[in-house]
């Protein structure tokens, strides 16, 4: 990796001090640096995936599937859709199956995120049949309850979903919308986000949306102003009818900014195939019979995922960008989104994400030697960083904004400040 490849403002510096065993400076240390993790949530869906080596033998392709998966990612959205969670109300829920892909993925230091805890969409039917009051309780009961019981490996959740929409919402009658009607848009977000925060105190909660007008802007205000904790902004991009081009991305991310949140840019979509036509405003009502990739569109999907993701890392205060939908043989709406063709070969797109996230904003391995001061300066992304003295070696993170690390060559305590 090199400065030039990488987004402003996103090389950060870390000093090392190299002291000996009386904690004086050592020049000429031999220091060797290779990062083993982005800071950055660089991720993608994960609906399922075959995790033991049963699975992977009986699901070959799903094994191919999920290895591209885990050359690529480091962070994963999980479903966690009501309606299809919990089927019946008291019945059996997906938590099991959940469990075990959420601890494989865990396994292999894939960060966590559960997708959503509420939304009026996908809200379980049966619901239906209760009055307000009773709807409320079962919301707040089912926030709890996937928060608590997944607290400390899934502790960061779309809190709730598409609020700008939520007491307007008429494609489908639903009681999470017949209830922000009766008692108001602000009172089932604080419901929500209430819920999951006395469940699980260190989650990392988020607000999510498809609306990136003003309107979801005053929802946010609005939050803020009512006292409503939320720890970042969701951006959602699905990109179905067109790249939207830095310009417009760019604005999208300065405006957000402002109430200094991390900004997630949480549902990410670009084609490799036709577009769907500009006058199609709800992207659910668009059917064809046959949407396939095709080599110009691989192309172009190609070269616009890598300026989306320059374009996102090149604002401070996004945290993580997350891809919807690894193959187009599971892509929402069938779409050619996906980075993976029907037959599991890579298109361009994966080839061109890869190079950047794991070559251009790499560090391999880097040797030094410290100087007359006993430092040594290390420059690259936010992460994980395994750093060899003298054949010891030590866990180091680089922070946002930089830092400094005083080590010895033998084991002991690494101090940071």
């Amino acid at each position: 990796m090199t400065a030039a490849s990488a987004p402003p403002g996103r090389i950060e510096t870390l000093e090392l001090q190299i002291i000996d065993t009386e904690g004086a400076p050592r020049a000429g240390a031999a220091v060797s640096v290779e990062q083993t993790s982005h800071a950055f949530g660089f991720g993608c869906t994960a609906f399922g995936m075959p995790v033991t080596d049963c699975d992977r033998e009986q699901d070959p392709a799903g094994a191919a599937l999920a290895d591209q998966w885990m050359g690529l990612f480091n962070a994963a959205t999980l479903p966690f859709y009501w309606r299809w969670f919990e089927p019946q109300p008291d019945g059996p829920t997906d938590a099991a199956r959940l469990r075990v892909l959420a601890e494989h993925l865990n396994s292999h230091g894939v960060r966590l995120k559960g997708h959503p805890l509420l939304w009026h969409t996908l809200a379980p039917t049966w619901l239906m049949d209760r009055d307000d009051q009773a709807v409320e309780e079962a919301i707040r009961a089912r926030v709890s309850r996937e928060a608590g019981e997944f607290a400390g490996l899934v502790d960061q959740w779309d809190a709730i979903n598409e609020t700008v929409i939520l007491p307007v919402f008429e494609a489908e009658e639903n009681a999470v919308t017949r209830l922000a009607r009766a008692r108001g848009r602000m009172h089932v977000i604080r419901l929500a986000v209430d819920a999951a925060r006395a469940a699980n105190p260190a989650a990392h909660l988020v607000l999510n949306d498809f609306d990136l007008s003003s309107d979801y802007e005053d929802v946010i205000e609005e939050c803020l102003e009512a006292g409503v904790q939320i720890d970042a902004i969701g951006l959602q991009t699905h990109m179905h009818q067109g790249y939207r081009g830095q310009e417009q991305i760019a604005e999208v991310l300065e405006r957000f900014s402002r109430f200094g949140l991390p900004l997630q840019m949480t549902e990410t979509t670009l084609l490799s195939g036709d577009l769907m036509p500009a006058h199609i405003v709800d992207l659910n009502d668009y059917a064809v019979d046959s949407w396939p990739s095709t080599p110009e569109g691989e192309a172009r999907q190609a070269e616009e995922l890598v300026s989306h993701y320059r374009t996102v890392l090149d604002n401070p205060a996004t945290e993580s960008l997350t891809y919807w939908g690894l193959d187009d043989a599971t892509a929402w709406l069938g779409a050619p989104a996906g980075l993976i063709r029907r037959d599991g070969s890579p298109k361009p797109g994966y080839d061109a994400l890869k190079q950047l996230i794991t070559e251009d904003w790499w560090i391999d391995r880097e040797e030094h030697r410290s100087d007359g001061a006993g430092t040594v300066q290390l420059h690259g992304f936010a992460g994980e960083y395994r750093v060899e003295v003298d054949g010891t070696v030590h866990e180091v993170s680089i922070p946002r904004g930089g830092g400094t690390v005083r080590m010895s060559g033998g084991a002991g305590t690494v101090l940071v400040s």
